[in-house]
């Protein structure tokens, strides 16, 4: 099976890695420095350091178009920020292979809300909404759930799940990930493995304020389960059913996110409690933390659908500056009694 992925982050990286004993693997890098760096090292000192590159695993990029690279593949993996995702999938609208992204999160609006015609959304969208604008004829799905890339690069067991409506994009991702160390599990909702992707990483954020304030182990629990009250509520309203939020994209990425070292949303929360502000917590990172972008958009949908998101709406104070952490923990702890399930 021939396989391109394009972006060579940690995580485009990481599956590479992972696959390239198996299948004939392609990781293509915008950025010639980099690509020159990765040929030269045969690893990714960037973003993933300490791993190294098979020899069976090709590297383009540069001065070679991404078109003359995707001729001919039988999978293409979009492995770039969600930021990149609307000019990529419409320069692969053509594609003739199944294609499957690993971002996950929502775009930026293109403009204030109030610049908006009222015919667009002003909302942030996902990527599989992204591509119904972008390329609707493109045969495509995701690739989501609790992975950290170091682990998988380093084989340690991982379980992900492929979303797609279409049956052949399902099996394409089965067929090239799924293996001794990597289970890959099919479904056929896409919004609910793509909101579960996207908001997980806003409440891992207020999961590692949480913990950076040192209000136990009972406070974590109860954020998370809360947590994945408001991802599912949101979800559902957005069309997915309730069930995929109890499996590895909803309750599994949760989970790892809000409570792994390895997560960067986490480490925001962290060093939010630490003192430090917005800026300096996302310069120390290196790589982006999806939730600090897209968390307003996370509540902006909510509130547009009437969905009630307490946990995501602190986290957006926080993040503007209008609560100091010690102040979100008291406005969610001093709402009023109510039903849990309701």
């Amino acid at each position: 099976m021939k396989i391109l992925v394009i972006g060579a982050g940690a995580w485009g990286t990481a599956l590479a890695v992972s696959s390239a004993s198996r299948h004939r693997v392609t990781l293509w890098a915008r950025d010639a420095a980099q690509l020159a760096g990765l040929k030269s090292e045969r690893t990714n000192t960037r973003y993933l350091p300490g791993i190294a590159l098979p020899a069976a695993l090709a590297l383009q990029g540069g001065d070679v178009p991404l078109p003359q690279v995707v001729d001919g593949q039988d999978l293409i993996i979009l492995a770039t920020p969600v930021s990149a995702a609307r000019g990529m999938l419409q320069s692969l609208q053509h594609a003739g292979a199944p294609v499957a992204w690993l971002s996950k999160g929502f775009e930026a609006p293109v403009a204030p809300i109030a610049a908006v015609p009222a015919s667009s959304s002003p909302f942030g969208l996902m990527v599989h909404e992204i591509r119904a604008q972008a390329a609707p004829d493109l045969r495509a799905g995701v690739l989501s759930g609790p992975s950290f890339a170091q682990e998988v690069a380093r084989g340690q067991p991982t379980a992900l799940v492929a979303a797609s409506e279409h049956a052949e994009v399902r099996d394409a991702l089965v067929a090239a990930f799924h293996g001794a160390t990597l289970r890959v599990y099919a479904n056929d909702d896409v919004v609910g493995v793509e909101v579960g992707g996207a908001v997980k990483n806003v409440l891992a954020i207020a999961t590692g304020l949480c913990d950076g304030l040192q209000l136990g182990l009972n406070a974590r629990a109860a954020l998370i389960t809360r947590g994945l009250a408001e991802m599912t509520r949101l979800g559902v309203a957005l069309g997915a059913r309730a069930e995929t939020f109890t499996g590895l994209s909803g309750l599994g990425d949760l989970v790892l996110t809000a409570t792994g070292d390895l997560s960067r949303n986490r480490k925001v929360g962290l060093l939010l409690a630490q003192g430090r502000t917005l800026a300096q917590a996302v310069d120390s990172l290196g790589h982006v933390a999806e939730g600090v972008y897209c968390a307003r958009t996370v509540v902006q949908r909510a509130a547009g659908l009437g969905v009630e998101m307490p946990i995501a709406q602190s986290v957006v104070a926080l993040l503007d500056g209008k609560l100091q952490p010690a102040e979100a923990v008291t406005m969610l702890m001093g709402r009023g009694p109510t039903a849990e399930l309701a």
